[in-house]
């Protein structure tokens, strides 16, 4: 009989992803019916787990929802001799020992699977539930090229990205620790995060995420900060203009936000100062006026 995949534990999807043991598994573990109460004290967690960060407070309410009415859907764990590995179900085991609960029901597989099938099982949850930051995701992307041998495309494939998104994703890992810090805070964007990426200066890119985090930077401005060193006209001019001069360039783009360049003549000089939108015309003005 065919499967309604739309009551499925883990979501739609996973056929297309998954190898098929890992299916084979995920099949028996539903059709069987071995849903079990086990102790949560020996559950263990997934070593692959790529989320590293669950919201407080979001935990907080599922232990609250928890307390009332209980846990609403399985966990799914496998046997790993006398205890068992978790698979899915990271915030309900969390927010389920925040509750107080000893016991939680839970779709007991029958063997452990492998390492890469605990990769892609946790990947695939995360990435369905949005619940990844775009460091863990990236994170997770270079497990399975170095533990497990896979090539860009192949991980696209698996997951259901395409292959840009995946290349991007990897690419974010050469940021320094300082910005992907604010990237998984998500104070600033992969956006932001990509343009950076551009810049070659590691300790200008931490200092334009932190501009960008602490004044709201759009992608856009940012990008006026990144690029307007890398123009052929604007670096011919550069060459001409004093160190003192280039330094107030730079400190005046740190301060408003947005590229500004100083053109000094014999007898007059003017400063350009570039926006894109009536809001960061507004916003440069309200910085002047200060």
């Amino acid at each position: 009989m065919a499967r309604d995949k739309k009551k499925r534990g883990l979501g739609r999807g996973l056929d297309a992803i998954l190898p098929g043991d890992v299916e084979e598994l995920l099949e028996y573990g539903e059709k069987s019916g071995q849903l079990e109460e086990i102790p949560i004290e020996r559950v263990k967690p997934n070593p692959f787990q790529p989320r590293r960060e669950f919201d407080p407070k979001a935990l907080e309410e599922l232990a609250e929802s928890i307390k009332s009415q209980g846990v609403l859907q399985p966990i799914l764990v496998a046997r790993d001799g006398e205890d068992y590995v978790l698979i899915a179900g990271e915030r309900r085991i969390r927010a389920s020992k925040l509750a107080g609960m000893e016991k939680i029901p839970a779709i007991v597989l029958p063997e452990k699977p492998s390492d890469e099938q605990l990769v892609f099982l946790a990947l695939v949850e995360n990435l369905q539930r949005e619940d990844l930051d775009p460091v863990e995701e990236a994170e997770a992307y270079r497990t399975l090229a170095e533990k497990f041998g896979m090539t860009q495309e192949e991980i696209a494939r698996r997951v259901g990205k395409s292959r840009p998104a995946v290349a991007n994703a990897l690419r974010l890992l050469k940021l320094p620790p300082k910005v992907l810090e604010l990237l998984r805070e998500r104070k600033i964007t992969t956006g932001h995060a990509i343009v950076l990426l551009e810049e070659p200066d590691p300790d200008r890119q931490v200092r334009l995420a932190q501009l960008a985090a602490r004044r709201g930077l759009s992608v856009e401005r940012l990008g006026l900060l990144v690029h307007g060193r890398e123009d052929k006209k604007r670096r011919a001019r550069r060459k001409t203009k004093s160190p003192e001069i280039l330094a107030l360039e730079e400190e005046l783009s740190m301060e408003l936000g947005t590229r500004v360049t100083i053109e000094k003549g014999k007898k007059k000089g003017k400063i350009v100062i570039e926006f894109f939108t009536d809001d960061d015309l507004k916003e440069i003005i309200s910085r002047l006026s200060e």
